[in-house]
């Protein structure tokens, strides 16, 4: 369903954290606030210093907020795919006498029946996402509410992250004097958002270059079948900058900006800038062709590192190709790199928002339209979770007009206040070629044998 209401997304990054606010109405998503702020206390993608992260946060979202004319009470944060766990479970339960109705209390319990699993201790269930339920042996049903049955199967995919990095999520965004609305593992939300329907369908790999690291992930039959983190991003070329020109961080980030390109064939020996040399006193002029083969060695090994791992699963071998976005996408000459590496069809997405056309907005916006778009039955599947759900105008419904049985603690946490922000009262809100069966028997194999 589309739901309807104010939505929060926070992307915690390795160089900046942003804060995008947006009004969904009859389906749309309007865009009315926007924070972003230089990180700190991130390292790849991870928090590692809560107290600074708090502070940038804070100051995110005061900006935010400032531009949207509301107090932002309530976000949904992305957690980055690092050891990320993907696992198939299946749940079943006794629904009762023959002529019950499949309740959501039934449902919560099957989804709890299928997350009985022995964890180990330092590892977290992130999200469930159901793919079916079976009631009596029929499968494919998608909401079994309502429904006549004794027995009540569901079948879903897990996610499961280390503890360490959904806690030190947590505890910032609550240090930040805001509430957790959800938490989303983020090539999950981005595949919505990014990909077309029938990319998803049948098959793409996405990956999001950052600034910390760059990840992989294969998306097929509209779920996350696999990931691969590379623990390089867009910092990393500026890096190579500073060393190999002998120039500050800030004046190669500098450089990277206004001079970078990805593919050196596309640049010249003729074309030169001039570079601050640290212990000179004259700039050194440097021809554009020579920083750009300092920028595409280091953008090559990401993809190379990526490749090898999805050549692992024969991923590149699914239909969709290659969707690439995140930060550093936005330097020329990633998109035709990638392509010569792949030896896949790559294509960019951008984000077509007013005023947030640029590939690093992608996983802020991903998160509002995952919140955005979660289903009755998704809601009650994350009410079992740790982390649940509580997001604007997604009410988790009641099957039956019978009084309702007195909640137990993990209902309590999924139905209570869907706020996600509280609006300023003295002002008013701004809105402004398919491969053949046997690749895909392949990748399969790969991930459920």
């Amino acid at each position: 369903m589309d739901n309807q209401g104010i939505y929060v997304g926070l992307d915690i990054g390795t160089t900046s954290i942003k804060v995008i606010v947006a009004e969904a109405v009859q389906g749309q998503m309007n865009v009315i606030g926007v924070g972003s702020q230089r990180s700190e206390g991130v390292s790849r993608g991870v928090i590692v210093d809560i107290d600074k992260a708090v502070a940038v946060i804070q100051a995110a979202v005061a900006q935010a907020e400032d531009k949207a004319n509301i107090k932002i009470d309530r976000v949904v944060a992305g957690i980055p795919a690092n050891m990320l766990q993907i696992e198939q479970v299946s749940g079943m339960i006794a629904v009762g006498e023959e002529n019950k109705e499949i309740s959501d209390n039934d449902v919560r319990s099957v989804a709890a029946a299928a997350l009985v699993r022995n964890l180990p201790p330092e590892r977290e269930t992130l999200s469930l996402v159901p793919t079916e339920f079976i009631v009596d042996g029929f499968d494919d049903i998608k909401d079994p509410r309502g429904m006549l049955g004794v027995r009540l199967e569901m079948r879903g995919i897990m996610l499961t992250v280390p503890k360490t990095v959904i806690h030190n999520t947590k505890k910032a965004i609550e240090k930040a004097g805001l509430r957790v609305g959800g938490l989303v593992i983020s090539p999950l939300a981005i595949g919505r958002l990014a990909l077309t329907d029938g990319e998803q369908d049948f098959g793409t790999v996405l990956i999001d270059m950052g600034g910390g690291q760059s990840t992989a992930a294969v998306i097929h039959d509209r779920k996350l079948k696999f990931t691969s983190v590379d623990q390089e991003g867009g910092e990393y070329i500026t890096k190579d900058i500073s060393v190999v020109l002998n120039t500050s961080f800030t004046d190669a980030e500098k450089l990277k900006r206004e001079y970078g390109n990805a593919d050196s064939l596309a640049t010249s020996e003729e074309e030169t800038f001039p570079v601050t040399v640290v212990g000179k006193h004259e700039p050194a002029m440097i021809s554009e062709k020579y920083l750009s083969e300092i920028i595409e060695a280091r953008v090559a090994q990401i993809f190379k590192r990526l490749k090898k791992a999805l050549d692992a699963v024969n991923a590149l071998e699914l239909p969709g190709g290659v969707v690439i976005t995140g930060g550093t996408t936005a330097l020329p000459g990633v998109t035709e790199l990638a392509q010569d590496i792949f030896d896949r069809p790559v294509k960019r997405f951008i984000p077509d928002d007013m005023g947030l056309r640029h590939p690093s907005f992608t996983e802020g916006l991903a998160l509002i339209k995952y919140a955005a778009q979660m289903t009755d039955i998704e809601m009650l599947v994350s009410s079992v979770l740790p982390t649940p759900f509580m997001v604007d105008g997604a009410q988790i419904p009641s099957s039956s007009p019978s009084p309702a049985p007195q909640k137990q603690p993990e209902q309590t946490a999924a139905s209570e206040g869907r706020r996600l922000v509280k609006r300023k009262p003295d002002k008013q809100t701004e809105k402004t070629e398919p491969k053949e069966p046997s690749a895909l028997r392949r990748f399969f194999g790969n991930f459920f044998e």
